[in-house]
């Protein structure tokens, strides 16, 4: 069952992961959804990532989920930038693509 995550990016700027080849690029609301939307419907971020690792068969498959039915949307707040995702990727999993593009710059506002 899909779950809805609405997450808030209070400095957009700052919203950066620790590899800027897994970061956000985008700089607007629009941008940013569609990234993560990506991140959640494809394994592309993940296939990076997993790349990236000192012994990439040994990461387990779970963090490859997806969900192609995954949607998200992003609306500017004054300076903050609010994001609603849809999915039923795992929570554990949705944290950790939300971590890679965005660091620790998010905070996670509802889930329902």
């Amino acid at each position: 069952m899909p779950v809805s995550y609405d997450i808030s990016l209070p400095d957009p700027a700052k919203a950066r992961g620790n590899d800027p080849d897994l970061s956000f690029r985008a700089q607007g609301a629009a941008g940013l959804a569609e990234e993560l939307q990506n991140a959640l419907r494809t394994t592309v971020l993940f296939d990076r990532w997993r790349a990236k690792q000192d012994d990439p068969d040994a990461v387990d498959p779970q963090w490859g989920a997806t969900d192609p039915a995954a949607t998200v949307t992003g609306a500017q707040d004054d300076l903050r930038i609010n994001l609603c995702a849809t999915t039923s990727i795992d929570s554990d999993v949705f944290k950790q693509r939300l971590r890679m593009l965005a660091g620790s710059h998010w905070e996670l506002r509802n889930v329902r």
